[in-house]
């Protein structure tokens, strides 16, 4: 009955579409309004208080102290302290996080807050409850022993001969993920050299340990027999340390430095993310290299790379997304076939400049027969593409159905393909690296040590490589497909690994079944949709909590909806067959009240992990791109197109 209903001149299903039809041009409008002159797009990319944290303490490591970015940090460190705790969260609105908070709380008595000053104080109270600076994580403990505030025995054994090591043995570069090595390596130079923290302020934070942290008898608490075994072989080596002949440790001091050397990476950094930019910048130091050697040099732009400077206020990002950044827009923009493509074109032209063909990379060690053709996901960061960002970009570029982007599509297609690991599934790196044992050796306390494959991003090069369509990789489709419906949980949903999290996770998977022409009756699909259905809010949208990587039972649970979570619900639920329904009509609703004037929408929620648990992030754009994404496909395949 409603197409009978008037409303002055308009029936109601005209004033939808007309409202649809509006929303969709003000979100395209504010989109092609930040695309970069050169055609790609690069939002912001937000961690924790960590960051800017460690910022702060690497500028007095290195007494190298910039006062007015200090104080610009600290101002955001501030005003991210969670009133409740009082402490530091790992993501708005999480809990209390001990080594976040400790950072924080050092960093601001740095720059030079009292520490009987009240936000302080409560800091102090909170860290004291929960243990005490030695109940860190390594990391942080690590830091505290290089700034002199515990001894070297609270630490993991992190010496440089692992670069010697052989590939046979328990441990092995390759054997661990893509972030691990470039973190390891010149974090093996400052612990085999015992780096010293300049520290010119002489500041200490010895109050948040409740015992002395020389009387300290348990800074590494024992997780399970195998953790047991690793902690007694890693203490042995760490006594047998002195031991070291002289010739073997310069050996293995010279070959992390050409390991660090070969990786920096120009102004964009060893593996293109801050830890590893910081402990190669702090290592170059160590070795004796001078503040103006263009090493040095390209070190500190890099990490300068990574500030947003707001005026009274600074923060740090953990690195850049301008690949994947402009990948998700123009998927989203493709999808709008009435709208002008050109701003589009621009941005695969863009991106074609940035696929890595024949450089070296950490990949080739397992893969050496096969050509390069992936994309990494920040500006630059040749050593290691990643398979999610080719993926998509490979999408993209098919899709645009252009005979100039042939040869960069196939050369992506051949390269994912022989990066497939041997369960069918793919990493976002590497290529069967699920040495699960690793995880229980002392370093890895984080549980972030490896790069196995994942449900998202098999989804994405298994639901690429079938929309490609090229037979050679038949099986690579087939067998990824096997491993998707393997990982299926119990509830219908998929696990989503970088994106928060079962609805993240599902909308890939469905996504993929829909590129790779799945029988949407498929018993598979039919339980993800009923689960989305199942999670849907009252209000139309959908919202999930980082807690999840915590508790899996609050799978598709949140205090309210969020736009790119109902996006990804949406775009999983059309992808599925679910154009029609009243859910998604709830969902695109949604979407519509709560678009902004300036035709985006805005969140405080972070939207994936880093690393579950330990590590997460906010992707600026990802409340931008993903709702337009979702509303232009509700148009086109609902045929409410404009007049």
């Amino acid at each position: 009955m409603g197409q009978w209903l008037k409303s002055g001149n308009l029936t109601i299903d005209e004033m939808n579409t007309s409202k649809l039809n509006n929303a969709i041009s003000s979100a395209r409008n504010a989109l092609y309004s930040v695309q970069e002159k050169n055609g790609h797009w690069c939002f912001p990319l937000e961690a924790d208080c960590t960051i800017p944290a460690e910022y702060i303490l690497m500028m007095h490591f290195m007494d190298e102290v910039d006062t007015v970015l200090e104080y610009k940090l600290a101002r955001f460190i501030r005003e991210q302290q969670n009133m409740t705790h009082g402490g530091w969260a790992l993501y708005y609105g999480g809990a209390f996080d001990q080594s976040c908070s400790i950072k924080a709380y050092y960093a601001l008595k740095l720059v030079g807050d009292s520490s009987d000053a009240p936000h302080m104080v409560r800091a102090r109270s909170a860290i004291l409850s929960h243990g005490g600076a030695a109940r860190a994580n390594v990391f942080t403990r690590l830091l505290l022993a290089m700034y002199g505030q515990i001894p070297w025995r609270g630490v993991p054994f992190v010496p440089a001969e692992i670069i010697l090591f052989p590939r046979w043995f328990l441990f092995h570069l390759s054997k661990v993920a893509y972030w691990s090595r470039t973190v390891m390596i010149p974090l093996s130079i400052l612990c085999s050299l015992k780096a010293k923290a300049a520290n010119p302020r002489n500041i200490h934070v010895r109050e948040l340990f409740t015992v002395p942290p020389e009387e300290e008898q348990d800074y590494f608490p024992v997780r399970t027999p195998l953790n047991r075994f690793f902690l007694y072989m890693e203490r042995l080596g760490s006594k047998l340390e002195p031991l070291i002949p002289t010739f073997v440790r310069k050996k293995a001091l010279h070959r992390a430095e050409q390991w660090v050397i070969e990786r920096l990476n120009g102004e964009c950094g060893l593996g293109a993310i801050f830890p590893a930019m910081v402990n190669a910048y702090e290592a170059l130091a160590l070795l004796g290299y001078a503040y103006d050697h263009p090493y040095r040099q390209q070190c500190r732009l890099a990490l300068q790379g990574l500030l947003v400077d707001e005026g009274e206020r600074a923060w740090c990002q953990p690195c850049t997304s301008p690949v994947w950044d402009t990948v998700l827009a123009c998927l989203a923009l493709q999808e709008d076939r009435d709208a002008d493509q050109r701003p589009v074109r621009r941005a695969l032209d863009w991106l074609i400049t940035h696929q890595i063909l024949d450089a070296p990379g950490d990949w080739r060690e397992r893969r050496p027969d096969v050509p390069g053709g992936g994309w990494a996901f920040q500006y630059a960061n040749p050593h290691y593409p990643d398979l999610d960002d080719t993926a998509a970009a490979a999408w993209a570029l098919h899709q645009a159905g252009s005979a100039d982007y042939q040869e960069n599509v196939q050369r992506a297609a051949n390269w994912l393909a022989g990066m497939q690991s041997s369960n069918g599934g793919f990493a976002a790196f590497d290529i069967d690296n699920t040495y699960y044992y690793l995880n229980e050796v002392p370093f890895a306390d984080h549980g972030a040590l490896l790069d196995p494959p994942s449900s998202d991003v098999t989804a994405r090069c298994a639901g690429f490589l079938a929309m490609y369509g090229d037979q050679q990789h038949t099986q690579a489709v087939e067998r990824g497909l096997a491993y998707l419906f393997s990982e299926q949980e119990s509830s219908g949903a998929w696990f989503g690994r970088w994106g928060s999290n079962y609805i993240y996770g599902t909308w890939s998977v469905l996504e993929a079944m829909r590129l790779a022409n799945v029988d949407k009756e498929h018993p598979a699909i039919r339980r993800a949709v009923e689960w989305l259905k199942s999670v849907q809010r009252d209000d139309g949208g959908w919202g999930e909590t980082n807690d999840t990587y915590f508790d899996p039972q609050r799978a598709g649970q949140f205090e309210q909806s969020t736009s790119f979570q109902t996006a990804w619900a949406l775009l999983g639920l059309m992808a599925a067959g679910e154009i029609h329904s009243q859910t998604v009509e709830k969902g695109i609703n949604y979407l519509l009240k709560t678009q902004n004037t300036d035709g985006l929408w805005y969140e405080p929620w972070f939207t994936a992990p880093g690393f579950p648990r330990v590590f997460y992030l906010k992707y600026h754009g990802y409340s931008k791109y993903f709702p337009l994404w979702a509303l232009i496909r509700y148009r086109a395949l609902t045929g409410r197109n404009p007049s």
